[in-house]
C-alpha cells in the first residue's frame, strides 16, 4: 500500500532521507574539518526527527508549518553546539534543543502572560541547561541551578511551573466512541468546600519545611507522581514517598 504524502513547508516527509549512525560520523568529521556542504546534509538527514518532535505538539500550535520551522532552528542550533566528543548519539542530544525552541515559540504565543522577570530566567535556565549538557554529558542538577542562579528551590520550581502548557477546560481526554469526557468534566464543584478549613490548610503549609511543601502542591495541587517528582527534585522516589508522609503528618497536627 502507497504511503500517504504529507507536505510541511512544501517538503514530501516521505521523501525525507534518514542517517544511520556511521554516516552522522562521517559528515560531522567533515564538517570538524570545514565542509560546509556537510552541515547541510546533516539537517536534511535529521529533519525527520524534527517532524516526530513536532507531533507531540500539534495540539497546541494550529500552524504545523511554523512549528516545523523553529524545529529547524533548534536542529541547526544542536548541529552548531554537538561534538563527537559527547559520546553521545546526536538524535539525543538534539531532541533537547529542538524541543526547547518550540516550546519557547509556544510560550510566546501564549495568550497567558507571564512577568517579564520569570521569562526571563526562565530562559536562561534553559540555556544554561543547553550549556551544561554541552559540557558535562548530562542535564544539571535542581541543586547546581539554584546555586548558579542565586535562587532557591521553591523559586525554581515556580519558574519552571510557569513553563507548564496552559490546557483547554474543553480539552478532551477520553472517548469511547460515544459521549466525549472533557477536562471540566473532572473539576470537582468547590462552592461547598469550607473556607476556614483552607485558610487553615494554607497556614499549615507555610508553616512546614520548604521542600515538604513543594512535594505536597506538586503531588496534590498538579497532579504529579511520586517518579515525576523525583526526577524534578533531583531525589530517589522512597525519599520523595518518606517526605509526603512526613509532610502529611505534619499538616494534620498544625491542622487538627
Amino acid at each position: 500500500m502507497a504511503k500517504n504524502k504529507v507536505e510541511i513547508n512544501g517538503i514530501n516527509t516521505n521523501s525525507l532521507k534518514v542517517l544511520n549512525h556511521e554516516e552522522m560520523i562521517d559528515l560531522f568529521n567533515k564538517l570538524k574539518s570545514g565542509d560546509k556542504i556537510a552541515k547541510s546534509k546533516i539537517v536534511e538527514g535529521n529533519l525527520k526527527l524534527v517532524l516526530s518532535i513536532i507531533q507531540k505538539f500539534q495540539n497546541k500550535c494550529d500552524n504545523m508549518d511554523d512549528l516545523f520551522q523553529i524545529g529547524v532552528v533548534g536542529l541547526i542550533k544542536a548541529v552548531d553546539n554537538f561534538d563527537l566528543a559527547f559520546n553521545v548519539r546526536f538524535s539525543t542530544y538534539a531532541v533537547f534543543m529542538i524541543e526547547g525552541e518550540i516550546k519557547r515559540y509556544i510560550r510566546d504565543n501564549s495568550p497567558i502572560r507571564i512577568s517579564r522577570s520569570i521569562k526571563e530566567l526562565s530562559y536562561n535556565i534553559i540555556n544554561y541547561k543547553e550549556i551544561f549538557m554541552a559540557n558535562h554529558h548530562r542535564y544539571p542538577t535542581n541543586d547546581e541551578i539554584c546555586r548558579e542562579f542565586n535562587i532557591t528551590s521553591y523559586e525554581l520550581y515556580s519558574v519552571l511551573n510557569s513553563l507548564t502548557d496552559v490546557v483547554s477546560i474543553f480539552e478532551p481526554i477520553y472517548s469511547d466512541g460515544g459521549d466525549t469526557l472533557y477536562v471540566i468534566d473532572q473539576l470537582e464543584d468547590k462552592s461547598n468546600i469550607d473556607i476556614d478549613y483552607l485558610l487553615s490548610l494554607k497556614d499549615a503549609l507555610s508553616k512546614i519545611k520548604e521542600r515538604d511543601r513543594i512535594v505536597i502542591e506538586r503531588r496534590y495541587l498538579d497532579g504529579l507522581s511520586q517518579a515525576e517528582i523525583a526526577q524534578e527534585l533531583s531525589i530517589s522516589q522512597a525519599q520523595v514517598s518518606r517526605i509526603e508522609n512526613s509532610a502529611l503528618d505534619s499538616v494534620k497536627k498544625l491542622i487538627l
